[in-house]
């Protein structure tokens, strides 16, 4: 069997603030992408465009590209407005088309407190068709994280929004740590019904007695299997750290330096021990 390669990247506000620090870490532990959430402590959403053009610039003269945009989008109540919901899409593809990027990470909202996930369904899947035809007039690909407490959140759900959608614009990004944390057993309750649609793979793990993310296969997020799944289905895209070490809030996390080497390193070493080379 041929030896199967992903590509690693990486949040790199996980690392610093400062993208120079960010890519500086990020390529010392052999990673040629990274996944753009803020900069200088600016989510990409709020970047005006002077800051995108100097961190385009930053990142072409340190000869890294950029995996996918991590936006908030659908990050908020199923029932907020669909159109500023779709005019914030707007401005992150901007973002992405700007630093030469493709895959734009998405969410499936929140039900407003009081309500069930099976009772916004129809408010879900207006918003997530209406910036699934952004995407596809825009040329980008909206790739959904499965967050815990979002509709999306567990894989009966994710499957109703891709497969509900329809869009070659709406993959599937995997997170192990994120089923775990809404009890769920990634490989087991999730893989075989979310594979065919999964194009982006964040690395991330979690114990299930207190849900706190630790690094990659010392959890139970499955990570083992998964990637052995992925490795045999021949999955060849990206594979982008996303540790939480230090903490983690609503817009994302943090481990800095010294945790993130920490997380890249167990990440390499199972991907080491299943043949799988990180590029």
């Amino acid at each position: 069997m041929r030896r199967a390669t992903w590509t690693l990247s990486g949040f790199g506000d996980e690392v610093d603030p400062n993208p120079d620090t960010q890519v500086a870490v990020l390529q010392a532990l052999g990673a040629s992408h990274v996944e753009v959430r803020s900069a200088w402590g600016v989510n990409v959403v709020d970047l005006d465009e002077e800051q995108i053009s100097r961190l385009g610039k930053l990142l072409e003269d340190r000869g890294m590209k950029v995996s996918a945009i991590a936006s908030p989008i659908g990050k908020v109540a199923s029932d907020s407005s669909i159109e500023d919901e779709v005019a914030r899409l707007e401005k992150v593809i901007g973002v992405t088309h700007a630093l030469g990027a493709a895959n734009i990470r998405v969410f499936s909202f929140y039900p407003p407190p009081g309500r069930s996930p099976q009772s916004v369904r129809d408010d879900v899947l207006s918003r997530m068709h209406a910036m699934a035809r952004v995407a596809e007039r825009e040329g980008v690909v909206l790739v959904h994280e499965n967050e815990k407490a979002i509709y999306g959140d567990i894989p009966d759900r994710v499957l109703d929004v891709v497969e509900s959608v329809g869009s070659s614009a709406l993959r599937l990004a995997w997170d192990n740590a994120n089923f775990v944390q809404v009890g769920v057993r990634p490989y087991s309750d999730g893989w075989a019904l979310l594979s065919p649609y999964v194009d982006y793979f964040q690395v991330k793990d979690a114990r299930a007695q207190d849900g706190a993310v630790v690094p990659a296969g010392t959890g139970d997020g499955q990570l083992r299997e998964t990637m052995i799944a992925m490795r045999d289905s021949g999955y060849r895209g990206f594979a982008s750290l996303e540790p939480h070490l230090a903490s983690a809030h609503e817009l994302g996390g943090f481990s800095g330096p010294v945790a993130f080497g920490e997380a890249a390193r167990a990440f390499r070493h199972l991907a080491d021990d299943l043949e799988i080379a990180l590029s």
